[in-house]
């Protein structure tokens, strides 16, 4: 403190030792103290809220690789990182922390190292895609009434595998539109039949664009009165899963949702650069897209439905439709115990780049294929221009290696009323054309 004469005047102070005596000694108490500027007996009642925290993170003292060691710390105890923003002197609660952004780079698909099976599996699913292409060209009416069967299986299915579910007879109801939904399940369903339209018939409009996903989100929750609908989520969310005994643990942690939007962003980008790839396969290609935005997890609700809805429309763009005419959300909710392991071991090692997205692309590509093989059985073939549904039903008959019930043939054929079946069975029986084995329920045909 530089001395002035005005001290002299103003407290007869004769230099500075006797200016700063002059200010300590009339400090007010209050101030005097620490407990002026800090509020300890606050402090000390939070902090036995953080204590354990705390000492978990005192634990990282010492360590030759702190970020390794921080990373395995917050994996164990990911309650750890609430309290780092009081450690920062900071409000905001959405800060990352050691986070390396998951990066999107799906140029191992071109190169030559594919296994085997896969790239066979691409090429036996193309091949049925020609000879489903030519056959609906000659026999589009078929096709026609497929594709209505396959749209109320489609909604049925993927709805089902989330638990939201009514009968048949709802189903349909709401699915051709002749009544409205009556509950919050059915809104559920209706939203999902209006979100698949609009796949249906404007996939060549649509892309794996921000834009787009957004719109398709909200379509599909708007009618069950979700005001997020449309829109990221808000709050971290978890994948759980229940053993045998009804416990839950946390299978999968998704991305943050303060990271979610520029992960989404990220994959658009990855997603249209490996298109414009002419090495990379397509078919190979969405698999992996589609498993990198379940991973994302990107919504707060809607997330499986979406992943099955962006699948379509990534085929239907490639030009493989089969899901069309052939439920491909059926498959998967038939065989879902295959696809959620699937899914979990691709989702392995996902947010530190370590995943193999291999047992993914091959669950998704072997569904596409029994879509098409499905198809396949359901054309029936027959040689000649005219496909008539008794054509149909005699020629799966008759190319059956195997006894078939009347069942199987629904099933086949589901386009088919069960009391033409039946009759077409008649006919055959007493043209002496096929053979009837056993009696009732059991009773199964075959060529003679």
């Amino acid at each position: 403190m530089k001395y002035s004469q005005i001290f002299n005047t103003l407290l007869g102070c004769k230099n500075d030792d006797e200016v700063f005596d002059y200010l300590v000694g009339n400090l007010k108490e209050t101030i005097k103290s620490w407990d002026y500027f800090v509020n300890w007996q606050k402090v000390l009642k939070n902090y036995k809220s953080v204590k354990v925290s705390l000492n978990l993170l005192n634990t990282l003292i010492g360590e030759a690789d702190i970020e390794k060691a921080a990373r395995e710390l917050l994996a164990q105890y990911p309650d750890v990182i609430k309290i780092v923003p009081a450690l920062l002197a900071c409000r905001d609660k959405n800060i990352c922390l050691l986070t390396d952004m998951r990066k999107f780079d799906y140029s191992f698909l071109n190169n030559g190292l594919l296994p085997a099976g896969l790239v066979n599996l691409t090429a036996s699913i193309a091949s049925l895609k020609t000879m489903a292409g030519v056959r609906k060209e000659e026999h589009l009416q078929v096709f026609t009434e497929l594709e209505a069967v396959a749209k109320v299986q489609s909604i049925k299915s993927s709805n089902a595998i989330e638990g939201i579910v009514t009968s048949d007879e709802r189903i349909a109801a709401i699915v051709n539109q002749n009544s409205a939904p009556l509950n919050h399940n059915e809104a559920e369903i209706a939203g999902y039949r209006d979100a698949l339209n609009e796949i249906h018939q404007g996939h060549a409009y649509i892309d794996f664009r921000e834009r787009d996903i957004l719109r398709l989100h909200e379509i599909m929750m708007s009618l069950a009165g979700y005001e997020y609908g449309g829109q990221y989520k808000t709050d971290d969310n978890v994948i759980l899963e229940v053993d045998a005994d009804g416990n839950r643990r946390v299978r999968f942690r998704p991305t943050p949702a303060s990271e979610t939007k520029q992960a989404m962003e990220q994959l658009e980008l990855a997603y249209m650069e490996a298109k414009s790839d002419a090495a990379i396969n397509q078919l190979l290609l969405i698999p992996c897209v589609i498993l990198d935005f379940l991973c994302i997890h990107p919504f707060r609700d809607g997330n499986g439905r979406m992943s099955r809805l962006l699948s379509l429309l990534l085929l239907y763009k490639n030009g493989y439709d089969a899901g069309k005419y052939v439920s491909f959300e059926e498959q998967i909710n038939n065989y879902k115990a295959y696809y959620y392991e699937a899914l979990r071991q691709s989702s392995a090692g996902w947010d530190t780049n370590e995943n193999d997205y291999f047992p993914f692309m091959e669950n998704f590509l072997s569904t596409l294929y029994m879509c098409y093989k499905e198809l396949d059985k359901r054309f029936a073939v027959v040689h000649g221009k005219k496909v008539t549904k008794k054509a149909r039903i005699e020629a799966t008959i008759l190319n059956s290696l195997t006894p078939v019930s009347k069942s199987d043939i629904c099933h086949i054929l589901p386009d088919v009323s069960p009391t033409t079946v039946e009759a077409v069975l008649g006919a055959m029986v007493k043209a002496g054309t096929i053979q009837k084995i056993g009696q009732g329920r059991a009773s199964r045909y075959i060529a003679c």
